[in-house]
Protein backbone atom coordinates (compact mmCIF):
# COMPACT_ATOMS: atom_id res chain seq x y z
CA UNK A 1 0.00 0.00 0.00
CA UNK A 2 1.10 3.49 -0.74
CA UNK A 3 0.72 5.27 2.51
CA UNK A 4 -1.32 9.04 2.05
CA UNK A 5 1.19 12.25 2.22
CA UNK A 6 1.26 15.27 3.09
CA UNK A 7 0.77 17.35 -1.19
CA UNK A 8 3.83 19.21 -1.68
CA UNK A 9 3.78 23.05 -1.10
CA UNK A 10 2.55 26.08 0.84
CA UNK A 11 -0.45 25.52 2.73
CA UNK A 12 -3.62 23.50 2.00
CA UNK A 13 -3.66 23.83 -1.74
CA UNK A 14 -3.05 20.84 -4.25
CA UNK A 15 -2.26 22.17 -7.53
CA UNK A 16 -0.17 19.25 -9.31
CA UNK A 17 1.46 19.74 -12.43
CA UNK A 18 -0.57 18.80 -14.88
CA UNK A 19 1.26 17.85 -18.45
CA UNK A 20 0.01 16.88 -21.71
CA UNK A 21 1.35 14.22 -23.73
CA UNK A 22 4.57 15.12 -24.99
CA UNK A 23 8.57 14.61 -25.02
CA UNK A 24 10.09 17.47 -23.89
CA UNK A 25 14.04 18.15 -25.08
CA UNK A 26 16.82 17.98 -22.57
CA UNK A 27 18.12 21.11 -21.86
CA UNK A 28 22.28 21.73 -22.17
CA UNK A 29 22.74 22.53 -18.45
CA UNK A 30 20.57 19.37 -18.02
CA UNK A 31 22.65 17.04 -20.30
CA UNK A 32 26.17 18.60 -18.59
CA UNK A 33 25.63 18.13 -15.11
CA UNK A 34 24.05 14.61 -15.83
CA UNK A 35 27.14 11.92 -15.94
CA UNK A 36 28.44 11.32 -19.07
CA UNK A 37 26.95 7.96 -20.27
CA UNK A 38 28.72 5.03 -22.43
CA UNK A 39 28.71 5.76 -26.03
CA UNK A 40 26.10 4.51 -28.02
CA UNK A 41 24.46 3.51 -24.31
CA UNK A 42 21.11 6.27 -24.47
CA UNK A 43 20.56 5.13 -28.20
CA UNK A 44 20.39 1.57 -27.08
CA UNK A 45 18.07 2.09 -24.24
CA UNK A 46 15.78 4.13 -26.43
CA UNK A 47 15.67 1.15 -28.87
CA UNK A 48 14.97 -1.08 -25.98
CA UNK A 49 11.99 0.91 -24.54
CA UNK A 50 10.96 1.07 -28.44
CA UNK A 51 10.70 -2.36 -29.01
CA UNK A 52 8.80 -2.96 -25.79
CA UNK A 53 6.35 -0.21 -26.31
CA UNK A 54 5.58 -1.65 -29.80
CA UNK A 55 5.24 -5.03 -28.61
CA UNK A 56 2.90 -3.74 -25.60
CA UNK A 57 0.81 -1.95 -28.81
CA UNK A 58 0.27 -5.18 -30.45
CA UNK A 59 -0.41 -7.06 -27.55
CA UNK A 60 -2.96 -4.59 -26.74
CA UNK A 61 -4.26 -4.92 -30.57
CA UNK A 62 -4.77 -8.34 -30.19
CA UNK A 63 -6.51 -8.26 -27.25
CA UNK A 64 -9.39 -5.80 -28.72
CA UNK A 65 -9.42 -7.48 -31.81
CA UNK A 66 -9.97 -11.05 -29.90
CA UNK A 67 -12.83 -9.66 -28.27
CA UNK A 68 -11.50 -9.36 -24.03
CA UNK A 69 -12.63 -7.63 -21.80
CA UNK A 70 -11.19 -4.49 -19.93
CA UNK A 71 -9.72 -6.84 -16.74
CA UNK A 72 -7.14 -8.24 -19.78
CA UNK A 73 -5.95 -5.14 -20.73
CA UNK A 74 -5.20 -3.86 -16.98
CA UNK A 75 -3.49 -6.52 -16.15
CA UNK A 76 -1.22 -6.57 -19.56
CA UNK A 77 -0.43 -2.84 -18.83
CA UNK A 78 0.16 -3.46 -14.92
CA UNK A 79 2.59 -6.08 -15.77
CA UNK A 80 4.44 -4.12 -18.46
CA UNK A 81 4.55 -1.04 -16.43
CA UNK A 82 4.79 -2.43 -13.03
CA UNK A 83 2.00 0.45 -12.02
CA UNK A 84 -1.25 -0.17 -10.36
CA UNK A 85 -3.78 0.33 -13.45
CA UNK A 86 -7.27 1.26 -12.56
CA UNK A 87 -10.02 2.18 -14.79
CA UNK A 88 -12.53 4.34 -13.42
CA UNK A 89 -16.06 5.04 -14.40
CA UNK A 90 -18.01 8.14 -14.81
CA UNK A 91 -18.65 8.12 -10.96
CA UNK A 92 -15.40 7.17 -10.35
CA UNK A 93 -16.11 3.81 -9.03
CA UNK A 94 -13.22 1.25 -9.98
CA UNK A 95 -14.60 -0.93 -13.80
CA UNK A 96 -11.14 -3.00 -13.69
CA UNK A 97 -8.20 -2.69 -11.65
CA UNK A 98 -4.63 -4.82 -11.83
CA UNK A 99 -2.75 -6.15 -9.54
CA UNK A 100 -5.45 -6.83 -7.10
CA UNK A 101 -6.10 -3.84 -4.32
CA UNK A 102 -5.05 -1.44 -7.15
CA UNK A 103 -8.11 0.64 -6.45
CA UNK A 104 -7.78 0.61 -2.60
CA UNK A 105 -4.15 1.52 -3.29
CA UNK A 106 -5.62 4.75 -5.48
CA UNK A 107 -8.29 5.57 -3.12
CA UNK A 108 -5.05 5.95 -0.70
CA UNK A 109 -2.60 7.97 -3.37
CA UNK A 110 -5.99 10.63 -4.03
CA UNK A 111 -6.18 10.71 -0.42
CA UNK A 112 -3.59 13.08 -0.76
CA UNK A 113 -5.37 15.53 -3.40
CA UNK A 114 -8.42 15.39 -5.23
CA UNK A 115 -8.54 13.29 -8.50
CA UNK A 116 -11.78 15.24 -9.93
CA UNK A 117 -9.65 18.15 -11.55
CA UNK A 118 -7.28 16.06 -13.11
CA UNK A 119 -10.31 13.70 -14.58
CA UNK A 120 -11.79 16.51 -15.81
CA UNK A 121 -9.09 18.20 -17.38
CA UNK A 122 -7.92 14.98 -19.39
CA UNK A 123 -11.72 14.64 -20.59
CA UNK A 124 -11.39 18.37 -21.43
CA UNK A 125 -8.32 18.03 -23.41
CA UNK A 126 -9.48 14.71 -24.20
CA UNK A 127 -5.49 13.78 -24.35
CA UNK A 128 -3.93 11.70 -21.43
CA UNK A 129 -2.22 13.93 -18.35
CA UNK A 130 0.26 13.25 -16.02
CA UNK A 131 1.15 14.56 -12.63
CA UNK A 132 4.15 14.19 -10.42
CA UNK A 133 4.30 11.60 -7.44
CA UNK A 134 2.33 12.34 -4.13
CA UNK A 135 4.82 11.02 -1.83
CA UNK A 136 8.13 9.58 -1.26
CA UNK A 137 7.00 6.05 -2.79
CA UNK A 138 4.71 7.29 -5.39
CA UNK A 139 5.74 7.69 -8.88
CA UNK A 140 4.17 9.32 -11.63
CA UNK A 141 0.45 9.10 -12.00
CA UNK A 142 -1.36 9.24 -15.59
CA UNK A 143 -4.92 9.75 -16.02
CA UNK A 144 -5.93 9.11 -20.10
CA UNK A 145 -9.69 9.69 -21.01
CA UNK A 146 -11.45 6.38 -22.44
CA UNK A 147 -13.97 7.86 -25.45
CA UNK A 148 -16.52 5.76 -27.14
CA UNK A 149 -18.28 7.80 -29.94
CA UNK A 150 -16.50 10.88 -29.31
CA UNK A 151 -18.00 10.84 -25.43
CA UNK A 152 -15.40 10.37 -22.59
CA UNK A 153 -16.88 7.58 -20.67
CA UNK A 154 -14.31 6.40 -18.37
CA UNK A 155 -10.76 7.05 -17.34
CA UNK A 156 -7.47 4.67 -17.13
CA UNK A 157 -5.35 5.56 -14.04
CA UNK A 158 -1.63 4.57 -14.00
CA UNK A 159 -0.12 4.87 -10.85
CA UNK A 160 3.82 4.21 -10.83
CA UNK A 161 5.93 3.53 -7.77
CA UNK A 162 8.80 5.86 -7.12
CA UNK A 163 11.49 3.37 -7.05
CA UNK A 164 10.34 0.20 -9.62
CA UNK A 165 11.98 -2.85 -9.84
CA UNK A 166 15.13 -3.46 -12.14
CA UNK A 167 13.31 -4.36 -15.61
CA UNK A 168 12.93 -2.85 -19.38
CA UNK A 169 11.07 0.30 -17.79
CA UNK A 170 9.29 2.69 -19.77
CA UNK A 171 10.25 6.29 -19.46
CA UNK A 172 7.40 9.05 -18.61
CA UNK A 173 6.73 9.89 -22.30
CA UNK A 174 6.44 6.27 -23.53
CA UNK A 175 3.85 5.33 -20.87
CA UNK A 176 2.13 8.37 -21.61
CA UNK A 177 1.94 6.95 -25.07
CA UNK A 178 0.78 3.71 -23.92
CA UNK A 179 -1.60 4.45 -21.42
CA UNK A 180 -3.47 6.85 -24.06
CA UNK A 181 -3.38 3.36 -26.44
CA UNK A 182 -4.55 1.62 -23.26
CA UNK A 183 -7.74 3.60 -23.23
CA UNK A 184 -8.16 3.69 -26.53
CA UNK A 185 -8.81 0.10 -26.77
CA UNK A 186 -10.79 -0.21 -23.46
CA UNK A 187 -12.93 2.94 -25.34
CA UNK A 188 -13.40 0.06 -28.34
CA UNK A 189 -13.94 -2.96 -25.26
CA UNK A 190 -16.66 -0.58 -23.93
CA UNK A 191 -18.13 0.45 -27.46
CA UNK A 192 -18.73 -3.53 -28.36
CA UNK A 193 -19.91 -4.08 -24.89
CA UNK A 194 -22.70 -1.76 -25.25
CA UNK A 195 -23.38 -2.18 -28.66
CA UNK A 196 -24.19 -5.96 -27.49
CA UNK A 197 -26.13 -4.58 -24.39
CA UNK A 198 -28.21 -2.53 -26.96
CA UNK A 199 -28.82 -5.29 -29.66
CA UNK A 200 -29.41 -7.27 -26.72
CA UNK A 201 -32.27 -5.00 -25.38
CA UNK A 202 -34.24 -4.64 -28.50
CA UNK A 203 -34.42 -8.20 -28.97
CA UNK A 204 -35.25 -8.48 -25.17
CA UNK A 205 -38.36 -5.43 -25.69
CA UNK A 206 -39.19 -7.79 -29.00
CA UNK A 207 -40.29 -10.96 -26.68
CA UNK A 208 -42.11 -9.08 -24.15
CA UNK A 209 -43.80 -7.83 -26.81
CA UNK A 210 -44.42 -10.95 -28.65
CA UNK A 211 -45.61 -12.25 -25.21
CA UNK A 212 -47.69 -9.65 -23.98
CA UNK A 213 -49.47 -9.35 -27.69
CA UNK A 214 -49.62 -13.60 -28.56
CA UNK A 215 -53.22 -14.48 -27.26
CA UNK A 216 -53.98 -18.34 -27.37
CA UNK A 217 -50.65 -19.59 -28.85
CA UNK A 218 -49.83 -22.88 -28.70
CA UNK A 219 -47.13 -23.88 -30.75
CA UNK A 220 -44.84 -23.58 -28.00
CA UNK A 221 -43.39 -20.12 -29.53
CA UNK A 222 -44.46 -18.54 -26.31
CA UNK A 223 -42.79 -20.59 -24.61
CA UNK A 224 -39.52 -20.34 -26.20
CA UNK A 225 -39.61 -16.48 -25.61
CA UNK A 226 -40.52 -16.65 -22.21
CA UNK A 227 -37.59 -19.58 -21.45
CA UNK A 228 -35.37 -16.70 -22.82
CA UNK A 229 -36.34 -14.13 -20.82
CA UNK A 230 -36.01 -16.14 -17.53
CA UNK A 231 -39.80 -16.58 -17.02
CA UNK A 232 -40.46 -19.79 -14.99
CA UNK A 233 -42.89 -22.15 -15.40
CA UNK A 234 -45.91 -23.35 -13.34
CA UNK A 235 -44.71 -20.65 -10.67
CA UNK A 236 -47.43 -17.88 -10.40
CA UNK A 237 -46.77 -14.31 -11.99
CA UNK A 238 -48.96 -11.30 -12.86
CA UNK A 239 -48.79 -8.64 -15.42
CA UNK A 240 -48.93 -5.30 -14.24
CA UNK A 241 -48.89 -2.11 -16.17
CA UNK A 242 -48.19 1.41 -14.86
CA UNK A 243 -49.97 3.85 -16.89
CA UNK A 244 -49.94 8.13 -17.52
CA UNK A 245 -53.99 9.15 -18.11
CA UNK A 246 -54.58 12.37 -19.20
CA UNK A 247 -56.61 13.70 -16.02
CA UNK A 248 -58.94 10.87 -15.41
CA UNK A 249 -59.64 10.59 -18.97
CA UNK A 250 -57.84 8.32 -21.89
CA UNK A 251 -54.18 7.81 -21.96
CA UNK A 252 -52.35 9.98 -23.02
CA UNK A 253 -51.51 10.35 -26.89
CA UNK A 254 -48.46 9.44 -27.87
CA UNK A 255 -46.67 12.88 -27.87
CA UNK A 256 -48.78 15.04 -25.95
CA UNK A 257 -45.96 15.31 -22.49
CA UNK A 258 -42.31 15.65 -23.76
CA UNK A 259 -41.25 13.85 -20.65
CA UNK A 260 -43.32 10.88 -20.92
CA UNK A 261 -40.58 8.88 -21.37
CA UNK A 262 -38.57 9.98 -18.59
CA UNK A 263 -41.37 9.68 -16.50
CA UNK A 264 -41.99 6.15 -17.50
CA UNK A 265 -38.54 5.05 -17.17
CA UNK A 266 -38.91 6.22 -12.90
CA UNK A 267 -41.02 3.09 -12.98
CA UNK A 268 -38.95 0.76 -15.16
CA UNK A 269 -36.24 1.52 -12.79
CA UNK A 270 -38.10 0.78 -9.66
CA UNK A 271 -38.83 -2.61 -11.13
CA UNK A 272 -35.58 -3.29 -11.56
CA UNK A 273 -34.25 -2.12 -8.36
CA UNK A 274 -36.40 -4.40 -6.68
CA UNK A 275 -36.08 -7.46 -9.81
CA UNK A 276 -33.10 -7.04 -10.94
CA UNK A 277 -34.02 -9.86 -13.28
CA UNK A 278 -37.87 -8.89 -14.23
CA UNK A 279 -39.46 -9.38 -17.09
CA UNK A 280 -40.07 -5.63 -18.41
CA UNK A 281 -40.97 -3.28 -20.89
CA UNK A 282 -41.70 0.18 -21.86
CA UNK A 283 -44.44 0.89 -24.25
CA UNK A 284 -46.08 4.19 -25.39
CA UNK A 285 -47.77 5.85 -22.41
CA UNK A 286 -47.23 2.96 -20.20
CA UNK A 287 -44.88 0.91 -18.30
CA UNK A 288 -45.30 -3.38 -18.26
CA UNK A 289 -43.57 -5.73 -16.18
CA UNK A 290 -44.11 -9.71 -15.78
CA UNK A 291 -43.95 -10.11 -11.79
CA UNK A 292 -42.73 -13.33 -10.23
CA UNK A 293 -44.62 -14.44 -6.77
CA UNK A 294 -42.35 -16.77 -5.00
CA UNK A 295 -43.17 -20.22 -4.21
CA UNK A 296 -44.19 -19.95 -0.50
CA UNK A 297 -44.18 -16.30 0.12
CA UNK A 298 -47.85 -16.20 0.92
CA UNK A 299 -47.85 -12.42 -0.12
CA UNK A 300 -49.46 -13.45 -3.58
CA UNK A 301 -51.31 -10.67 -5.59
CA UNK A 302 -50.73 -8.14 -1.94
CA UNK A 303 -46.92 -8.67 -2.63
CA UNK A 304 -47.32 -7.57 -6.31
CA UNK A 305 -50.06 -4.74 -5.26
CA UNK A 306 -46.84 -3.19 -3.41
CA UNK A 307 -45.01 -3.78 -6.21
CA UNK A 308 -47.19 -1.56 -8.39
CA UNK A 309 -47.42 1.04 -5.72
CA UNK A 310 -43.95 1.57 -5.52
CA UNK A 311 -43.48 2.05 -9.30
CA UNK A 312 -46.42 4.36 -9.77
CA UNK A 313 -45.08 6.60 -6.53
CA UNK A 314 -41.52 6.88 -7.97
CA UNK A 315 -43.04 8.59 -10.88
CA UNK A 316 -45.87 10.72 -8.58
CA UNK A 317 -42.94 11.92 -6.24
CA UNK A 318 -41.41 13.57 -9.01
CA UNK A 319 -44.25 14.64 -10.95
CA UNK A 320 -47.26 14.86 -8.42
CA UNK A 321 -49.52 17.20 -10.95
CA UNK A 322 -49.43 13.71 -13.11
CA UNK A 323 -52.60 11.35 -12.67
CA UNK A 324 -50.90 7.43 -12.95
CA UNK A 325 -53.05 4.27 -12.19
CA UNK A 326 -51.32 0.77 -11.78
CA UNK A 327 -53.51 -2.10 -12.93
CA UNK A 328 -52.61 -5.47 -12.21
CA UNK A 329 -53.94 -8.66 -14.33
CA UNK A 330 -54.91 -12.13 -12.92
CA UNK A 331 -52.42 -14.96 -11.79
CA UNK A 332 -49.90 -16.38 -14.91
CA UNK A 333 -48.39 -20.00 -14.99
CA UNK A 334 -47.49 -20.55 -18.34
CA UNK A 335 -46.46 -17.99 -21.24
CA UNK A 336 -49.49 -18.01 -23.05
CA UNK A 337 -51.55 -16.96 -20.04
CA UNK A 338 -49.10 -13.64 -19.92
CA UNK A 339 -51.29 -12.11 -23.40
CA UNK A 340 -54.48 -12.76 -21.08
CA UNK A 341 -53.08 -11.54 -17.59
CA UNK A 342 -51.42 -8.00 -19.56
CA UNK A 343 -55.65 -6.81 -21.30
CA UNK A 344 -56.61 -7.71 -17.40
CA UNK A 345 -54.23 -5.41 -16.28
CA UNK A 346 -55.29 -3.02 -19.40
CA UNK A 347 -58.92 -3.44 -18.53
CA UNK A 348 -58.55 -2.49 -14.88
CA UNK A 349 -56.51 0.76 -15.72
CA UNK A 350 -59.38 1.53 -18.37
CA UNK A 351 -61.70 0.61 -15.46
CA UNK A 352 -60.56 3.77 -13.49
CA UNK A 353 -60.25 6.21 -16.30
CA UNK A 354 -63.92 5.48 -17.71
CA UNK A 355 -65.69 5.24 -14.35
CA UNK A 356 -64.27 8.21 -13.11
CA UNK A 357 -62.56 7.35 -9.89
CA UNK A 358 -57.77 7.12 -9.89
CA UNK A 359 -57.30 4.79 -7.19
CA UNK A 360 -53.14 3.70 -6.68
CA UNK A 361 -53.27 0.39 -8.02
CA UNK A 362 -56.60 -1.44 -9.64
CA UNK A 363 -56.42 -5.45 -9.49
CA UNK A 364 -58.91 -7.01 -12.10
CA UNK A 365 -59.63 -9.35 -9.83
CA UNK A 366 -60.63 -6.83 -7.30
CA UNK A 367 -63.09 -5.41 -10.16
CA UNK A 368 -66.09 -8.26 -9.63
CA UNK A 369 -69.25 -7.29 -11.52
CA UNK A 370 -67.51 -4.02 -12.97
CA UNK A 371 -66.04 -6.25 -15.42
CA UNK A 372 -69.46 -6.65 -17.10
CA UNK A 373 -70.02 -2.98 -16.59
CA UNK A 374 -66.80 -2.00 -18.66
CA UNK A 375 -68.54 -4.18 -21.38
CA UNK A 376 -71.15 -1.25 -22.10
CA UNK A 377 -69.93 1.24 -24.01
CA UNK A 378 -71.91 4.05 -22.86
CA UNK A 379 -71.84 5.84 -19.51
CA UNK A 380 -75.38 6.87 -20.22
CA UNK A 381 -76.73 3.53 -20.55
CA UNK A 382 -74.98 2.57 -17.09
CA UNK A 383 -76.53 5.34 -15.11
CA UNK A 384 -79.99 5.34 -16.93
CA UNK A 385 -80.18 1.68 -16.05
CA UNK A 386 -78.99 2.90 -12.08
CA UNK A 387 -81.97 5.58 -12.53
CA UNK A 388 -84.91 3.24 -13.55
CA UNK A 389 -84.01 0.80 -10.26
CA UNK A 390 -83.52 3.37 -7.92
CA UNK A 391 -85.75 6.70 -9.20
CA UNK A 392 -85.91 8.51 -6.78
CA UNK A 393 -83.13 8.00 -4.51
CA UNK A 394 -80.68 8.71 -7.17
CA UNK A 395 -82.97 11.86 -8.10
CA UNK A 396 -82.96 13.45 -5.03
CA UNK A 397 -79.86 14.34 -3.41
CA UNK A 398 -81.42 14.18 -0.33
CA UNK A 399 -81.70 10.61 -0.33
CA UNK A 400 -78.04 10.18 -0.37
CA UNK A 401 -78.15 8.64 3.29
CA UNK A 402 -80.92 6.06 2.36
CA UNK A 403 -78.58 5.08 -0.58
CA UNK A 404 -75.67 4.84 1.90
CA UNK A 405 -77.63 2.50 3.86
CA UNK A 406 -79.03 0.34 1.29
CA UNK A 407 -75.21 -0.35 0.07
CA UNK A 408 -74.21 -1.61 3.50
CA UNK A 409 -76.64 -3.15 4.05
CA UNK A 410 -75.93 -5.25 0.89
CA UNK A 411 -72.09 -5.87 1.86
CA UNK A 412 -73.04 -7.16 5.42
CA UNK A 413 -75.55 -9.58 3.20
CA UNK A 414 -78.84 -7.86 4.57
CA UNK A 415 -78.54 -8.12 8.24
CA UNK A 416 -79.42 -4.78 10.42
CA UNK A 417 -77.32 -5.41 12.95
CA UNK A 418 -73.99 -5.90 10.97
CA UNK A 419 -75.18 -2.56 8.43
CA UNK A 420 -75.89 -0.64 12.22
CA UNK A 421 -72.38 -1.83 13.71
CA UNK A 422 -70.58 -0.66 10.37
CA UNK A 423 -72.83 2.46 9.90
CA UNK A 424 -72.68 3.50 13.85
CA UNK A 425 -76.60 3.60 13.91
CA UNK A 426 -78.96 2.01 15.55
CA UNK A 427 -80.43 -1.77 14.01
CA UNK A 428 -84.14 -0.15 14.55
CA UNK A 429 -82.62 3.15 12.29
CA UNK A 430 -81.05 0.74 9.82
CA UNK A 431 -84.40 -1.35 9.18
CA UNK A 432 -86.37 1.69 8.90
CA UNK A 433 -84.78 3.38 6.25
CA UNK A 434 -84.50 -0.22 4.30
CA UNK A 435 -88.47 -0.16 4.71
CA UNK A 436 -88.50 3.60 3.21
CA UNK A 437 -86.06 2.31 0.24
CA UNK A 438 -88.41 -0.31 -0.92
CA UNK A 439 -91.37 2.56 -0.30
CA UNK A 440 -89.29 5.17 -2.79
CA UNK A 441 -87.73 2.89 -4.91
CA UNK A 442 -91.02 0.64 -5.78
CA UNK A 443 -88.75 -2.26 -4.65
CA UNK A 444 -89.16 -5.68 -2.42
CA UNK A 445 -85.34 -6.49 -1.40
CA UNK A 446 -86.78 -9.59 -0.39
CA UNK A 447 -87.33 -10.58 -3.96
CA UNK A 448 -84.40 -11.97 -5.54
CA UNK A 449 -84.71 -10.04 -8.96
CA UNK A 450 -85.51 -6.75 -7.05
CA UNK A 451 -82.32 -7.68 -4.82
CA UNK A 452 -80.05 -8.36 -7.64
CA UNK A 453 -81.33 -5.23 -9.90
CA UNK A 454 -80.88 -2.84 -6.77
CA UNK A 455 -77.05 -4.39 -6.16
CA UNK A 456 -75.76 -3.96 -9.82
CA UNK A 457 -77.45 0.02 -9.84
CA UNK A 458 -76.05 0.27 -6.22
CA UNK A 459 -72.30 -0.58 -7.50
CA UNK A 460 -72.79 1.80 -10.62
CA UNK A 461 -73.79 4.47 -8.71
CA UNK A 462 -70.80 3.95 -5.80
CA UNK A 463 -68.66 4.04 -9.18
CA UNK A 464 -69.64 7.00 -10.92
CA UNK A 465 -71.08 9.06 -8.05
CA UNK A 466 -74.21 10.72 -7.92
CA UNK A 467 -76.01 12.78 -10.83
Amino acid sequence: MWPATNPPGPGLGWAPTLSPMSVPARSASSRSAAPRPEPGSETRRENRQLRELVAVYSHLSGLASQDADMDGVVRLVAHRTRAAVVVLGSGQQPLAAAPAGSADRLATVIGAGPLAPVLAAAAQNRRPMSLPGLGTETGTITVAPIMVNHDVVAHLVTVRPAAAAPGPELDDDLNLLLTEHAATVCGIILGRERAVAAAGGRARAELIEGLLLARDRDDGEAERWAGHLGFLLGVEHHVFAVALLDGVGERQPEGSTPDRSRMLALAERAVLRAIPDAIVAMRDTEVVAVALVPPGTGAGLDGVRALAQRCRAAIVERHPDVTVVAGIGGCCRQPMEISRSYQEARRAIDAAARMGTTPAVVAYDDLGIHRLLLQVPDLGELRSFATSVLGDLVREPGRAELLQTLSAWFRTGGSPQRTARALHLHANTVSYRIRRVEEIAGLRLDDHHDRLLAQVACEIVEVLGPW
